[in-house]
């Protein structure tokens, strides 16, 4: 059996980027900064030529018989998440939360993110290592950083403090998030 078709495709290793791969952890170093994973049991990485490819154990031999669905979707797993840590080194990733309603307001403090959102005080979020946030407007906040998955908790985070409600559509929403409005009980 062959890898996933995601899994097959090489990954392109752009200039000032540098790949190791030692003991099954892979570590980039980039101009943003660098990541490091820890690979799975079952997936072979090689680097050679500026490229990264990804295969499974079982189509170098050393596994038969087993799940091979499995290990085809892990390689392809593996590929995507070594994918997002070489474009967050080199780009970064930004995720943008608006705030919809009366008097809801953000401003960041230092490293407290400080939400207005309509209780009885103001709720304050403490901005975690590796994440930059800005506030450019009262009703606007920008999360950066080149983790992928920890840009998009806190910005989850964030959102849950105060997630839209589906009446008004007041609370916190990502930027380019549709609510669907429900109808009011009518007499």
């Amino acid at each position: 059996m062959t890898t996933s078709r995601i899994g097959r495709q090489p990954i392109v290793i752009p200039s000032g980027v540098e790949v190791k791969v030692q003991n099954q952890k892979l570590s980039a170093k980039g101009p943003k900064g660098q990541l490091s994973m820890q690979l799975h049991r079952f997936v072979q990485v090689t680097v050679n030529d500026g490229h990264i490819n990804l295969k499974h154990y079982e189509q170098c031999g050393k596994i038969t018989g087993l799940e091979t669905k499995l290990y085809r979707s892990i390689v392809g797993t593996s590929r995507a998440a070594i994918q997002n840590i070489i474009s967050g080194i080199t780009h970064g990733f930004e995720r943008k939360l608006a705030l919809v309603g009366v008097g809801y307001r953000a401003q960041l403090k230092g490293k407290m993110l400080s939400l207005s959102l309509g209780f009885s005080h103001p709720t304050d979020f403490a901005v975690p290592e590796g994440i930059t946030i800005e506030t450019p407007t009262q009703t606007e906040i920008i999360i950066k950083g080149i983790d992928k998955r920890l840009v998009g908790q806190v910005a989850a985070k964030i959102r849950s403090i105060r997630s839209p409600e589906p009446y008004k559509g007041k609370g916190v929403r990502y930027a380019n998030e549709i609510i669907e409005l429900k109808e009011t009980k009518k007499k």
